[in-house]
């Protein structure tokens, strides 16, 4: 593709601005800033991979995975307004959960140690984990905000802090992982996802290219389980303090 051709898909954007307009949604200006960011980002990091795969050294590889991961985690952070360190407890779970899959992957051979096949599949696995890490620290902030009453009678009847939480922990590590199950479940007959389809554009046998993807959407699942308990149970103590009591200075 050419980016004469790529160009007049920028009338999609122009349809997006105008029927936004026309209902006054009020998003003009974040159509266009989505739209600009992502095409300077794409250009910009599709050079950068050129030169890392032509490189092939073992640093670049690991430069590249670290920024993916501290990218999704500030990103993540935002959903976690008044959860004390929240960016290094999201972080730590994406690592963990690159190191376990990365570790089955290359260790069980599935990919070959290649900047190619790590650096793409890192981020398929850690943008998934980030939307699970989002979504778990949302609904954890509203499960305490609402259940505050509940949780303060469980601890002044001598309740640990993990007595009083883990009713509302697991239905924040839920939330997380829901929306992965639901878009696994329907994976094939709602939509074809980008690596399979990319890999048919290419030319690529279809057989083939449903194989690799398999192999992302089992790598998405467990990393969004693996990245919202780790996060859940990173992020919950934070929320008490020293004499296991809730802190009145967060989430607030």
């Amino acid at each position: 593709m050419s980016y004469v051709s790529l160009s007049f898909t920028v009338l999609f954007v122009a349809l997006s601005i105008a029927l936004s307009l026309w209902l006054r949604l009020g998003v003009e200006r974040d159509i266009v800033v989505a739209a600009v960011r992502a095409a300077v980002q794409l250009i910009v990091i599709g050079y950068i991979l050129k030169l890392v795969f032509a490189s092939h050294r073992l640093v670049f590889i690991l430069l590249m995975v670290a920024l993916i991961i501290t990218v999704a985690a500030w990103n993540a952070r935002g959903r976690a307004k008044g959860i004390p360190g929240a960016f290094w407890r999201i972080a730590c779970g994406l690592v963990v959960t690159e190191v376990l899959t990365q570790a089955v992957l290359v260790g069980f051979g599935v990919i070959p140690f290649q900047a190619r096949y790590v650096i793409t599949t890192s981020g398929m696995i850690v943008g998934n984990s980030m939307v699970a890490a989002g979504l778990l620290m949302n609904r954890l902030r509203r499960e305490v905000e609402n259940g505050r009453s509940e949780i303060m009678a469980i601890l002044a009847l001598g309740g640990t802090p993990r007595q009083a939480m883990y009713p509302r922990l697991v239905q924040a590590i839920r939330a997380g992982m829901i929306p992965t199950i639901d878009s696994t479940k329907t994976t094939g007959l709602v939509q074809l996802p980008g690596m399979m389809t990319g890999q048919i554009i290419a030319g690529q046998d279809p057989v083939q290219a449903v194989r690799y993807q398999l192999m992302i959407l089992f790598c998405i699942l467990a990393g969004s389980a693996v990245t919202s308990i780790v996060i859940g149970f990173l992020a919950y103590p934070t929320l008490f303090n020293r004499y296991q009591q809730l802190r009145e200075d967060v989430l607030t």
